[in-house]
């Protein structure tokens, strides 16, 4: 899952122009060459364990909605969708959402593809409430003036006590100055939810599993 450098320049080398559109076309290019590399095709076992259970005293999240941001070409919805739970699923990337419905349809599930903004889930039919959010890798590259917009429309569609459960590259893991998320920008943002949980990453650039718990009331 590593970032790949495409990203990384597209703050410097589109200094003056929409940040936005910058990183949609840097994700769109590595589409086109073929699989991008942070598309593994395998479940991360923090989500596995999420859902499925970890051990003693950390029991299985009983299936209900979910909403996957940035779902690349559908592994992880595809892996919810089997585990009981209904799942939309939005990617900025047209061609990832193309490939996400070939996966689903040859997998037998049914999942909600949305080719969209996670920054504009008020476009989207995807009204919620949801209670798991996955995102693997978009919030930390979203351009900071964007981020509170994500923040709102998860709130929005929280159900009492849902979860959040994102993985994200930290700030030095880039040279340009849009990308990467912290522990305490995650707390300022998501006002009134808790941070359970900040698990680093095994990747060779500072990486970061974040939990996060919307109010139960």
């Amino acid at each position: 899952m590593d970032k790949p450098n495409t990203l990384r320049d597209a703050g410097g080398a589109e200094a003056g122009r929409d940040q936005k559109e910058a990183v949609r076309r840097a994700l769109e290019e590595y589409y086109r060459a073929g699989k991008p590399p942070w598309d593994t095709g395998v479940t991360p076992p923090e989500l596995v364990a999420l859902v499925e259970g970890h051990g003693e005293g950390h029991d299985a999240l009983p299936p209900g909605r979910a909403l996957e941001l940035g779902c690349g070409t559908g592994t992880n919805a595809i892996y919810l969708a089997r585990h009981g739970w209904e799942v939309v699923a939005v990617d900025l990337v047209g061609r990832a959402i193309e490939l996400a419905r070939e996966r689903t349809e040859a997998a037998g599930v049914d999942v909600r593809l949305l080719h969209g903004d996670a920054t504009r889930l008020d476009e989207l039919d995807a009204p919620g409430p949801y209670e798991l959010f996955f995102d693997l890798s978009c919030c930390c590259g979203i351009p900071p003036h964007r981020r509170d917009a994500y923040v709102a429309g998860l709130t929005r569609r929280a159900a009492p006590g849902a979860r959040l459960l994102m993985f994200g590259y930290g700030p030095e893991a880039f040279d340009d100055p849009i990308s990467g998320v912290t522990a305490d920008e995650l707390r300022a943002r998501f006002a009134g939810w808790e941070l359970v949980d900040t698990t680093p990453g095994t990747n060779p650039v500072p990486t970061f599993w974040f939990t996060l718990r919307a109010p139960t009331g």
